[in-house]
């Protein structure tokens, strides 16, 4: 009888770090953000909302974020890499070569409007409003 609740109680505490280690528990960030362009701050520039949990149901973490290697170029998403402000890279002074990509708004919109064209073409992301409340 004690072996059997030793190895019922060993049990439950494997696969609850197996949960833990697995990343039931891990966080995936606020559900609700508030984007908005700091370092290259436009001046008509509005906030704009972002479901965080919403687009989570729906997307991998990889299809929006990113990192870049000593060179500066593109590296794709890993499975616990630290997530990164998108100003951090995507600003006038880190002297991004592409045009479309070059500050936070221009990446948020070439990133966002793409995306919903694609696979969310009733959203309408093509209106200031519908993210800039």
């Amino acid at each position: 009888m004690k072996k059997t609740v030793i190895y019922a109680a060993a049990f439950a505490l494997a696969v609850g770090m197996g949960f833990s280690a697995n990343g039931i528990a891990a966080d995936k960030g606020p559900a609700e953000l508030t984007l908005q362009a700091t370092v290259d701050a436009a001046a008509k520039a509005k906030p704009a909302t972002f479901n965080h949990a919403k687009h989570q149901e729906k997307l991998a973490c990889g299809e929006c974020h990113h990192s870049k290697d000593a060179a500066g170029k593109k590296v794709a998403y890993v499975d616990g890499q630290k997530i990164q402000k998108c100003e951090s890279c995507h600003n006038k002074a880190a002297g991004m070569t592409n045009e479309k990509l070059a500050t936070f708004k221009d990446a948020a919109h070439t990133n966002c409007k793409g995306c919903h064209a694609e696979k969310a073409p009733e959203v309408d992301a093509k209106k200031c409003n519908g993210c800039h409340k």
